[in-house]
């Protein structure tokens, strides 16, 4: 399992440390090769469902990233990423990096494979899996078509809000979630790349702790969410607060985010995107709240006397998913020093 894990790690590095195109490609290879053992671990017929939809998904999106690069290199000679002139293969990347990364209208794979894993690899398909694909992103930003970026990125927002709104399951929220996060970031690629950067930071802060805390409560479901304050209730607030962040709120870390991009879309008169955005977040923030309201401000009816379940010292490590929520709700006074 180290090793699997550390292939994933490593194909992530290579990705994010090249300058060729060919290096590019197999470091994505050998990420999607080494992840594909860890999501089919549970010999469960969805778990193997979940692996071939990702391994398609992925191997179709690295072919088109080869492709695209191919291109490139007949048209002007060079295998160099920051050497991207060709607009043919601009867009044909962007397209295989958005089915990487699970953009509308690519994402259907996303919520699929999420639902068909454990939390613990959903956690890392929904975080570390984007450092790849958003790196090589990030390394061709100035060569990237606006429009189709900027088309993406609303289609994500409001798909992530619209296809989270009748969920039950917390994984395939998370993943809608995801979706809209990656809406975001999207939205400012092109105009601020550094903003995106932060964005993903943060994102990964914020998103780490939820997965960690619906782990440690064990809820699946969002009926699950109802009994989870007898596990712990101070889990269960931190989760309400840490769902606020999620979704936006002004006093906690989420809000950064949303508040520099749309500062920076309307500097650039793009008032119609700032506009669908922030309504998008509206979406998304209303399922936050459901699953807050669920989680923290209803009781439900029960009938023995203790309240509180028997509760033993954690097995897993707390220190991490303290320390996570501590910085996803405390970090937005320090807005200034990150810009």
């Amino acid at each position: 399992y180290s090793i699997i894990l550390s292939s994933v790690a490593a194909g992530t590095i290579i990705t994010m440390t090249s300058f060729h195109w060919l290096l590019a490609w197999i470091g994505l290879e050998l990420n999607t090769l080494a992840i594909i053992p860890i999501i089919a671990k549970q010999h469960h017929p969805r778990a193997t469902e979940a692996t071939t939809k990702y391994f398609l998904t992925q191997a179709a999106a690295s072919a088109m990233v080869l492709f695209a690069s191919t291109l490139n290199a007949w048209s002007s000679g060079t295998w160099d990423i920051s050497q991207l002139t060709n607009p043919q293969s601009c867009t044909l990347l962007t397209l295989a990096l958005s089915m990487k990364l699970g953009l509308a209208p690519l994402h259907f794979w996303l919520p699929e494979v999420l639902q068909g894993t454990s939390m613990k690899t959903a956690l890392i398909i929904a975080t570390w899996q984007k450092l790849a694909p958003l790196s090589l992103l990030y390394l061709v930003h100035n060569s990237i078509n606006p429009t189709i970026l900027l088309t993406m990125a609303m289609l994500s927002a409001l798909t992530g809000g619209w296809g989270g709104l009748n969920q039950t399951q917390t994984r395939k929220i998370l993943a809608f979630s995801s979706i809209a996060h990656l809406g975001w970031m999207m939205s400012i690629l092109t105009l601020n790349p550094d903003i995106l950067l932060l964005n993903l930071i943060l994102y990964i802060i914020m998103t780490t702790p939820t997965f960690l805390l619906l782990k440690y409560t064990a809820s699946k479901t969002v009926k699950d969410l109802t009994t989870s304050w007898t596990v712990s209730p101070q889990t269960t607030t931190l989760m309400m607060i840490l769902l606020m962040s999620l979704g936006g709120l002004p006093p906690l870390t989420g809000f950064m985010p949303k508040w520099l991009i749309l500062q920076e879309l309307t500097t650039h008169n793009l008032t119609t995107t700032a506009t669908i955005m922030a309504m998008s977040a509206l979406l998304s923030l209303f399922f936050y709240l459901r699953l807050s309201y669920v989680s923290t401000l209803t009781l439900y009816p029960t009938t023995t006397k203790a309240t509180n379940k028997w509760r033993f010292k954690p097995k897993p490590l707390t220190t991490p998913t303290t320390t996570l929520t501590v910085l996803s709700l405390l970090l937005l006074p320090m807005t200034p020093m990150l810009v």
